[in-house]
């Protein structure tokens, strides 16, 4: 019987290592956010100041539509979501040097439309939380209103997009954050994660994930996550 109860006992934690997008070392919240070498990517959502050196008759502010392009006087339609600034003033002074003698040109971004997270399940109220500087998934499960009695504290899902078709999963015990036991597992938050609190265990991930984004999508999440539709 022994052998059986052992099993009994791993199973939760075999379902889990079973789902190869679900992610095992949580990030301390000690370990502050690793700042890329490309730097920030624009987003759908961000708003851009593109500044002319030489002609500012051509300035604009402009916000990427959702399908991650902007319209921009004398060249039209251009990607901008997906790149740097400075990629996209690349591209930007390319276009434009048909156009113009001398395409000097800046582009500043003004509006950080991604710099959000989502709190949904068991929480006091699910909403999205602005994602200024480090916020760990307490902080976030705190500004929506905290736990409510219901919530599987130990047992929180992070829902990350990790640039494939499918997001990473990452759970965290928030029950060992609060008593102090293991800290590490308040993990920083980036753009556009969801905080997933349930209120019964959850043992097939990958089904859960594919359910809550096909029934349950909160919010328009849509350009980082897919499911391979």
């Amino acid at each position: 019987m022994k052998p059986f109860r052992l099993l009994l006992t791993l199973l939760p934690t075999l379902a889990l290592m079973a789902c190869g997008s679900v992610a095992k070392n949580p990030t301390p919240i000690a370990q502050a956010p690793v700042a890329t070498t490309s730097g920030y990517i624009i987003e759908p959502g961000d708003g851009l100041d593109v500044r002319f050196f030489y002609n500012p008759e051509l300035n604009e502010e402009v916000t990427v539509r959702p399908d991650g392009n902007i319209s921009l006087p004398l060249v039209g339609e251009m990607r901008a979501a997906g790149r740097t600034p400075s990629q996209l003033e690349a591209s930007l002074r390319d276009s434009y040097s048909r156009e113009l003698r001398q395409a000097a040109i800046t582009v500043i971004v003004k509006g950080f439309a991604g710099q959000r997270v989502y709190v949904d399940g068991e929480v006091g109220t699910p909403m999205m939380v602005n994602l200024a500087g480090n916020l760990s998934a307490m902080q976030a499960v705190a500004s929506a209103g905290g736990f409510k009695p219901s919530a599987r504290k130990g047992e929180v899902l992070v829902i990350r997009r990790s640039g494939t078709t499918q997001p990473v999963v990452i759970p965290v015990d928030l029950d060992a954050a609060i008593a102090g036991t293991d800290t590490s597992q308040d993990i920083l938050l980036q753009p556009y994660d969801i905080v997933y609190v349930p209120r019964t265990a959850i043992a097939e991930v990958n089904q859960f994930i594919d359910q809550y984004f096909r029934q349950n999508i909160p919010i328009p999440f849509g350009v980082g996550y897919g499911l391979n539709n």
